[in-house]
């Protein structure tokens, strides 16, 4: 009889549990110490799904029940989780299935969930990218794409920053200011014609934003071809599934999706003083500016700041810099200061260490006239001038904070906006990733974010495992004396090694191409950090001087490949060139020897 009674108390035990299965679309057994079990709660929490939970250690016989799913499931430990009568598993299995989208399938009962597999959410390059990437393997992809208007009302097409407002406009407003360095040398070459050259901005204008018009309608064609829907709408979380889409005109569309990509990049930062949104502009507005700017301010001491202030000046403007401390945050600040200097040396004007307090109108136009009130960062000076256009560059904002990331339980950086993310760009919720400028502490760069995004497509749908290297990214600043870089500064570098364990080479040089016109002489300038404790791998690179990206591209493939300095001196140069000096670094820092270069 007496076994017959356990059987039997048994059978009512695997009975109730059963019923708890059965009557709730969640079931959760736990115990309420386990950090493991309040993970897995908090997850439903955060989904806004209703669920029981069973603490095994706060009801009586909880161990039996316990000891009845092992029998049940297989399973010893909890969190035990049952989602409409399916045995999900423990914490890792139900925190991936979240990721992978088999939990919103179970909590839908197995219908078909969501509109879309994926939502990208951003049009820019690592947007596309990772887009048509998901598209090609299969998926069925979103687009969502919206410019916010600048204070003064420019707005864009598709394809992100980088290609309306960013590197292409700027690589081709540099291209014409060294067009008109190229015409001065000319004569010296024995070129001969008239005086009367003369820039013609709206000219210029029409063309690159002509070319950038094409490129913008390429993507949405790319698009297309592909199969991923493009809105152009701005999108906004109200769960963490879900998003609202509202285009201009105010209509809201709900769209769904197993896994999102924040991909919305950064706008330009304004100054928080008066006058500033109603009469300055940025980078956002330069570009497609219909009038020649004039007499212009540049405040700011970024890499946009410097590179427009550069285009600015050849083109033959009146062009001051206002700087707050130092040049080009960030980067070697031996490198920056020489990219200064050569500027200094050309015809820009530096204030330094001031920071405006007020813009006002003096005169409506095109351009029109502005007094700047400035005030020192050391003392009590203040200064006032005057200038036709005052450009902001002070460093841009990540666009994180209106797309309702709360609603989704997105964490970011509440000071910077950006986004933590760990080595697959997932960040704190798994269905949900981001790449580009908004990370937090990766590079600012188009080529990172379609690098990401591409990785990532594959990695979520083509099996792939490869993360993308943020290590050894080389870019350049395109300055009017180009500043191409990879791997650390000499700042970052002694404070990693020491200064003992690194060995600066470094050397001026002379273009070729600039001995005949007679400028420039010796003003270029190559520098490499080694690391003496790694057999003197290269881990710094830095070169001053003309086509500074075609350079830097190359040597980034070697230090990717962990060249060192007996790699570099091994190698035979190309002459005459200027990346040849890189082959033949011979003079360290610590020698304090002679670096200025005489004949070829």
């Amino acid at each position: 009889m007496p076994p017959i009674e356990k059987d039997t108390g048994k059978n009512e035990l695997k009975t109730k549990i059963q019923e708890l299965i059965d009557s709730n679309q969640v079931v959760v057994f736990s115990k309420s110490y386990c950090p493991y079990c309040i993970q897995v709660k908090d997850l439903f929490k955060e989904l806004k799904i209703e669920f029981n939970a069973m603490e095994l250690d706060l009801i009586e016989n909880g161990s039996n029940y316990q000891e009845m799913l092992l029998e049940m499931t297989g399973q010893r430990t909890v969190p035990q989780v049952f989602v409409n009568k399916t045995h999900v598993g423990g914490c890792d299995k139900t925190m991936q299935a979240h990721k992978d989208g088999s939990l919103q399938q179970l909590l839908s009962g197995g219908k078909e969930a969501y509109d879309y597999d994926l939502i990208v959410i951003g049009g820019g390059s690592g947007g596309l990218a990772c887009s048509k990437e998901a598209a090609m393997l299969g998926k069925k992809v979103m687009v969502l794409d919206y410019v916010v208007p600048t204070p003064t009302g420019t707005t864009w097409g598709l394809g992100g920053t980088c290609v309306n407002v960013g590197c292409i406009p700027k690589k081709l407003m540099h291209q014409t200011a060294l067009l008109a360095t190229a015409i001065q040398d000319a004569r010296k070459f024995g070129w001969e014609f008239d005086e009367s050259v003369k820039h013609n901005w709206d000219t210029m204008k029409t063309a690159v934003n002509n070319y950038i018009g094409s490129l913008n309608w390429g993507y949405r064609v790319a698009l297309r071809d592909k199969n991923v829907d493009y809105v152009n709408a701005y999108a906004e979380f109200i769960e963490p599934h879900k998003i609202k889409a509202t285009n201009k005109r105010g209509k809201e569309t709900f769209y769904t999706a197993a896994r999102f990509v924040l991909a919305t990049g950064e706008r330009p930062r304004y100054l928080g003083v008066p006058g500033d949104e109603e009469y300055c502009i940025t980078s956002d507005d330069l570009f497609s500016l219909s009038y020649c700017p004039g007499k212009t301010l540049v405040i700011g001491a970024s890499y946009v700041a410097l590179e427009c202030g550069g285009f600015l000046a050849g083109l033959g403007l009146d062009v001051t810099v206002m700087v707050r401390s130092i040049l080009l945050r960030g980067f070697d600040q031996d490198m920056a200061n020489r990219a200064g200097a050569h500027m200094e040396t050309h015809g820009v004007k530096f204030i330094r260490k001031f920071v405006p307090t007020k813009i006002e109108q003096l005169e409506e136009g095109s351009p029109g006239r502005l007094k700047v009130t400035a005030k020192s960062t050391e003392t009590d000076e203040t200064m006032e001038d005057e200038y036709n256009t005052v450009l902001i560059a002070v460093g841009r904002n990540a666009c994180t904070d209106k797309i309702g990331l709360d609603k989704a339980g997105v964490k970011l950086n509440t000071k910077n906006g950006k986004i933590p993310v760990n080595d697959e760009e997932q960040t704190n919720v798994p269905h949900i990733y981001a790449i580009g400028d908004i990370l937090e502490g990766k590079w600012e760069l188009t080529p990172v974010a379609i690098q990401a995004g591409k990785l990532l497509a594959r990695r979520l749908y083509g099996g792939s495992n490869v993360k993308c290297d943020y290590i050894n990214v080389p870019t350049t600043v395109f300055t009017p004396l180009e500043y191409g870089a990879c791997g650390l500064s000499e700042e970052r570098a002694t404070e990693l090694y020491g200064p003992e364990n690194i060995e600066v080479y470094h050397s001026l040089f002379w273009p070729l191409e600039f001995t005949v016109p007679g400028r420039d002489n010796n003003q270029c300038y190559a520098k490499i950090i080694c690391n003496k404790l790694d057999n003197d791998r290269v881990v710094g690179f830095h070169y001053l001087g003309p086509n500074a990206g075609e350079v830097t591209q190359g040597f980034g493939a070697a230090m990717k490949c962990g060249a060192t300095k007996e790699q570099f001196d091994a190698t035979i140069g190309i002459h005459p060139t200027c990346a040849e000096v890189f082959t033949t670094l011979e003079v360290s820092k610590r020698s304090g020897g002679d670096i200025t270069q005489s004949g070829c």
